[in-house]
């Protein structure tokens, strides 16, 4: 069971980004019918939000788009930038609804931004204090690291958690508006979808990834 776990733990990230890599590789050959690149698709979204403010920024890589709430910035990659794919589309529109989440103060994304300082240093932190902690298991010192650390790790877990919401969330935004504003056609929506969809699915996996990872720590601890 415990090598089974650790199977699962491993190769279902790895599942899920070669999943979402081939979706969009799959609809980014299929062009949108109004021939919007993406680039113009986000300037339109993010008007029609009241977020004329919001600018739009090419950056290089593949699939490195993000929001920049600091910068008040969408930013496209070389993949998604100037292209008409519905592929394209979907993953600008989906960072135009995180900007709108942070217009919009959504919950969620608040509690994330809040705890993403924290959560950093927990994440870099966790794994030497574990090992430190094993090494001076025999001491008091060292049962206190072991489960500081595995502490910290849960932070990170529960960030993860508190992620998922904001990025199904935006998926659901960039489809309805999609949609709604008949940016795409209505055969086109279901592509930009599934592309979307297999995107969510990497956050789910490397959830469950972490959450299988903290059993395996907590069980570690107690067998001490």
């Amino acid at each position: 069971m415990a090598i089974f776990l650790v199977l699962v733990m491993l190769l279902l990230p790895l599942i899920a980004q070669i999943n979402v890599k081939c979706t969009f590789s799959k609809y980014s050959s299929v062009s949108n019918s109004r021939g919007l690149t993406a680039d113009e698709v986000a300037r339109r979204i993010l008007d029609a939000n009241g977020l004329s403010y919001v600018g739009i920024e090419h950056i290089k890589g593949n699939l490195s788009d993000h929001y920049d709430p600091k910068a008040n910035v969408v930013r496209l990659s070389d993949s998604c930038y100037g292209n008409t794919s519905v592929a394209a589309i979907g993953v600008a529109a989906h960072e135009c609804g995180h900007a709108c989440q942070h217009a919009e103060n959504y919950t969620p994304i608040v509690i994330r931004s809040k705890i993403v300082p924290a959560v950093s240093i927990c994440s870099n932190l966790w794994y030497f204090l574990f090992i430190i902690g094993l090494l001076f298991s025999q001491m008091t010192i060292g049962t206190n690291l072991i489960y500081i650390s595995i502490a910290m790790f849960a932070a990170v877990v529960l960030f993860q958690l508190v992620t998922l919401p904001c990025e199904f969330n935006a998926s659901d935004r960039a489809l309805k508006t999609l949609e709604r504003d008949g940016i795409l056609e209505m055969d086109e929506v279901p592509k930009a979808k599934k592309v979307l969809t297999a995107a969510a699915l990497t956050y789910v996996a490397a959830l469950i990834s972490s959450i299988i990872q903290l059993l395996r720590l907590l069980a570690a601890a107690r067998r001490r």
